[in-house]
């Protein structure tokens, strides 16, 4: 609605700031969940923190950054800056080191998409959702990508020595710049051993995925037979172990390699197939999936790649509309 000046009235701003919030709070839900849901074999939850890094650290990133996915969502374009920012803010907030940062690579286009779909007046589904994703990360500029690689340094993230713009190499940035290098191109040159770039040029696709499993175990029709209180948290946890199951953790292969990286995914396949043998009950392999954790935690072992998936699945189911 607007005058005829052509200016917003105050009832579009108020709408304006109505979607940027339920993004905000999506995006802010599906942090908190997934920290949350245990056993999750490997990764910090309410009953294990690591070393330096603990349960409460990721509660405060994920409570820091709020007012920046609030504004994303109001926009198309700078999701470097966005990151950035956010890992920014993050470290402002808490001493626990790197939480997020594969996560916000997801949630910034994620966020920008559903905003853009709700301004107008398009259906919140999977499709749509990842499909206006993937159409803004294509967009993405220079700038973008310097963005992306001034933030690493800040979030201590590890990463694979690489021929091309290593971030060990000072002159990394000016080589984006000389070379105009998007950061969608750098995300492509990453695919091949990065989950989270492969999340970009495939146009989401783990993430939607997630987002399937997730929304149907919660539906009253539901495969999966769940014990306990919590519907959400097994719920969570079964499509952290699928997930795993379906792809090695870029992660653990960067930390470790890709031997441990197929063990682990191995195992975690072994479980889903002890799961479907025994009719979706998540009774019989939860003891299995408490030891696989302690056991991971024990070797230090963190699939961080898919859990930064489970948070974009969740974060697109809650935007449909999935509640518990």
């Amino acid at each position: 609605m607007r005058n005829e000046q052509g200016t917003k009235t105050k009832h579009d701003n108020a709408s304006a700031d109505r979607t940027a919030a339920y993004v905000a709070r999506c995006a802010q839900l599906a942090m908190l969940l997934e920290v949350s849901a245990h056993p999750k074999p490997g990764n910090v939850d309410r009953d294990h923190d690591y070393e330096n890094t603990t349960f409460e650290h990721f509660l405060t990133s994920s409570v820091a950054v709020y007012p920046i996915f609030e504004k994303a969502a109001e926009e198309e374009h700078g999701i470097g800056q966005y990151v950035h920012k956010s890992v920014l803010e993050s470290m402002a907030w808490q001493k626990g080191g790197n939480t997020h940062f594969g996560a916000f690579l997801l949630l910034f286009p994620l966020a920008m998409a559903a905003g853009k779909l709700i301004r107008n007046s398009r259906e919140l589904t999977p499709e749509n959702i990842t499909e206006e994703a993937f159409n803004i990360v294509k967009e993405t500029d220079v700038e973008d990508a310097v963005q992306i690689y001034l933030s690493f340094g800040p979030a201590g993230v590890k990463v694979r020595k690489v021929d091309e713009f290593d971030l060990s190499n000072t002159k990394a940035i000016i080589d984006i710049k000389n070379k105009c290098t998007t950061l969608y191109h750098l995300m492509e040159i990453s695919s091949s051993y990065d989950l989270i770039a492969r999340e970009w040029t495939s146009g989401f696709r783990s993430c939607a995925q997630c987002s399937g499993i997730l929304t149907k175990e919660m539906d009253v029709d539901a495969t999966l037979i769940h014990t306990g209180n919590s519907r959400i948290n097994q719920v969570i946890v079964y499509a952290f172990v699928k997930m795993l199951a379906m792809n090695m953790d870029t992660f653990i292969e960067t930390k470790f390699d890709m031997q441990i990286a197929e063990e682990v995914s191995s195992r975690a396949r072994r479980i889903i197939t002890n799961l479907e043998h025994s009719g979706y009950n998540m009774e019989d392999v939860l003891l299995d999936i408490y030891n696989f954790d302690e056991e991971l935690l024990t070797r230090n072992i963190n699939p961080g790649s898919t859990a930064d998936i489970i948070i974009g699945g969740l974060f697109i189911s809650l935007l449909g509309g999935m509640r518990f």
